[in-house]
C-alpha cells in the first residue's frame, strides 16, 4: 500500500515520515495552516532520499504557478486540490513527474478524470484537510483500472476498515497523524503506515491499476 504524508512544515516531520515508512510527503502552497514557501519546501526536499516522492499541493491556483513553484521548489510532483480544468493538467503535466488530481465525494468531475491525463485520482471529503470521513461505499462510481489515492479524515483507527471498503491503490493523510496543525506526531505516522499495509487485499486477477515508476516519467 503506497502512504503519502501530506502537510508536511518541517525537515524533522519529513524525515520523521520518510524513516518510518512513507512513499511520498506533500507540501500545500494553497493558503492553510499547513501552507510552506517556496524556500522551505525546498530545503525539506533536498534532504529527502531521491525515491520520495514529494509534491506540491495547489488549488485553484494558475498553471504558470504550479509549474513555477515545482521547479523552483525542486518538488517531483503536482497535486491539483481545487477546480482545475483538463487543459490546466495537460498544461502541467509535462513538466512534472507526478500528477494527481484530486475530486471531492460524489463530484460529478470524476467521470472526466481520464481527461487530466494525471497518473492517479485522488478522493477527498468534501472539505480538504478538515479530518472529515466521507461515505467509502462510493468506490463503486469510481473509474476501474485506475489509481486511486484515499483521502478524507483517514486515522490509524480506521485506515484499514477505508482499505477494505475503497481497495484504493493509495493513501494520503494529514491531519489524522498531527499533534497540532502543521506538526505530526510520530506514533501516529507509524500507526498508521503499520495499519494501512497490515491489510490483505484479495488478489483483483491483474484488474488493478498498471504498475507506478514517477522517477521514469514527466520531463524534470
Amino acid at each position: 500500500m503506497w502512504v503519502k504524508i501530506c502537510g508536511i512544515t518541517d525537515e524533522e516531520d519529513a524525515l520523521t515520515a520518510v524513516a518510518l515508512g512513507a512513499d511520498a510527503v506533500g507540501f500545500v502552497f494553497a493558503p492553510s495552516s499547513r501552507q510552506v514557501t517556496v524556500g522551505n519546501a525546498r530545503d525539506i526536499a533536498r534532504r529527502l532520499p531521491q525515491e520520495i516522492l514529494t509534491v506540491g499541493v495547489f488549488r485553484d491556483q494558475s498553471s504558470e504557478f504550479v509549474i513555477d513553484t515545482v521547479l523552483a521548489a525542486g518538488l517531483s510532483g503536482a497535486q491539483l486540490h481545487g477546480h482545475e480544468t483538463p487543459a490546466m493538467a495537460q498544461m502541467i503535466r509535462p513538466k512534472v513527474k507526478a500528477l494527481f488530481i484530486a475530486f471531492t465525494s460524489g463530484s460529478p468531475s470524476i467521470g472526466r478524470f481520464d481527461e487530466y491525463g494525471a497518473d492517479a485520482l485522488m478522493l477527498d471529503a468534501a472539505n480538504p484537510g478538515s479530518g472529515e470521513v466521507f461515505d467509502w461505499t462510493l468506490a463503486d462510481r469510481l473509474p476501474h483500472n485506475r489509481r486511486l489515492i484515499l483521502a478524507g479524515g483517514l486515522t490509524p483507527a480506521n485506515v484499514a476498515e477505508a482499505i477494505t471498503v475503497m481497495r484504493p491503490w493509495g493513501v494520503d493523510v494529514s491531519t489524522g497523524v498531527e499533534e497540532s496543525p502543521g506538526r505530526k506526531d510520530p506514533l501516529k505516522i507509524q500507526a498508521f503506515i503499520r495499519a494501512a499495509r497490515a491489510v490483505q487485499l484479495p488478489d483483483r486477477d491483474g484488474e488493478g491499476p498498471a504498475p507506478f515508476d514517477w522517477q521514469e516519467s514527466g520531463e524534470l
